[in-house]
């Protein structure tokens, strides 16, 4: 593992970062074009019915922003000072696939209408569906369509994240697969959880809490960081920093989602920002909006929350609560220090000087970002 004097690094050009980032989205992108080319082909063969699975794939993944890759790809940076190791290419694709899996599934559960300014998977195939004439349900059609396709991307991703470790000894390919399988394991429980927190009258903040860690913190950079550390060798020291940077800075990004679920610009969030009100996602921000609220305002959470006829009157109602008790200033300011403890991490990290700043880069853009 690299170590450097901290005191003695010249600062690192903007250019730099941006082609090395560039060079990263490229590399990642052609893994899963490939990858997904030569499932798409395969099933092609068996009938040109199937295509339009591949295709609707192909379509929407081409949208994702890739910041779980790129924490990858720089978690393995940090132990080889930005050499690249073999299979942290392949292992960065399986994330970003398996994070696509299951926003399939997500929107299929939250019953969403957009996402990164396309139709849902289960919303495409039902307006095909009705396009087409077909026979049946519609809506039926799509929500089982959309759990296929999910399902397709679970497996394929599991192919990649299994192509990643070819080259390492057994010991070293266990000990990625262990978090590899740590991380699912977690994304399907903090599903599970914020799916049950829909069905309660309050917000446990507690429960919130533990969603934020186990759907967020860890899943979005944490165990991307340790994935591509452990691919390239880093020892338990690093790969623990790099947990601990994902605890922070993973919340932090979790929350400002949770506030651009409500506040943010569907023109620039490519999602309506009544649905997580609408669903009733009790997120850290309601709970801290409950326990300020005054009975009036409590009334309008109960009924907004998980109300499926919510109009676009009751949303501004429950924006308007969320500003009178602060909760989105307590929010605001709790992302503040998270991001500081992130930094305070970063800059403590035994890495070579532009792997620092490119994470110290990434998080400012996870926790200060519109979308």
């Amino acid at each position: 593992m690299t170590s450097v004097d901290q005191h003695t690094e010249a600062p690192i050009s903007n250019d730099l970062l941006q082609d090395r980032s560039h060079e990263i989205v490229t590399a990642v992108n052609a893994v899963l074009t490939a990858h997904v080319s030569d499932h798409s082909a395969a099933m092609s063969d068996l009938s040109a019915e199937v295509t339009p699975l591949a295709t609707a794939v192909t379509d929407s993944l081409d949208r994702g922003k890739r910041l779980r890759a790129q924490f990858c790809m720089w978690g393995s940076y940090g132990v080889t000072g930005g050499e690249l190791a073999a299979g942290v290419a392949e292992m960065a694709a399986a994330i970003e696939l398996f994070h696509f899996a299951a926003l399939v599934h997500d929107d299929l559960m939250d019953n969403s209408d957009t996402r990164r300014g396309l139709p849902t998977m289960h919303r495409h195939f039902t307006a095909e569906h009705a396009r087409q004439q077909r026979l049946g349900d519609g809506d039926e059609h799509g929500s089982a369509a959309a759990i296929l396709v999910g399902d397709m991307c679970l497996s394929w991703s599991d192919d990649l994240s299994a192509m990643a470790t070819d080259t390492l000894d057994p010991r070293s390919r266990r000990a990625v697969r262990a978090i590899w399988s740590q991380m699912r394991d977690e994304a399907y429980a903090g599903q599970y959880l914020d799916m049950l927190s829909q069905t309660e009258s309050a917000t446990s903040r507690r429960r919130a809490d533990l969603i934020l860690r186990l759907k967020s913190a860890k899943y979005t950079i944490s165990h991307p960081l340790r994935l591509g550390g452990a691919i390239a060798g880093a020892d338990d020291t690093l790969l623990h920093l790099y947990d601990q940077i994902g605890l922070t800075a993973g919340e932090a990004f979790q929350l400002r989602d949770d506030l651009l679920g409500v506040f943010g610009d569907p023109q620039i969030t490519g999602k309506p920002a009544i649905d997580d009100v609408r669903e009733g996602k009790r997120t850290l921000l309601m709970a801290v909006a409950e326990s300020r609220a005054d009975n009036a305002q409590k009334d309008i959470l109960r009924r907004s929350l998980g109300n499926p006829e919510l109009t676009d009157a009751d949303l501004e109602a429950v924006r308007s609560v969320l500003t009178d008790t602060r909760a989105d200033q307590a929010i605001e300011a709790r992302i503040g220090e998270l991001t500081s403890d992130a930094m305070e991490i970063v800059h403590a990290l035994p890495v070579d000087a532009v792997t620092r700043q490119a994470l110290t880069t990434l998080i400012k853009k996870c926790v200060w970002r519109q979308a």
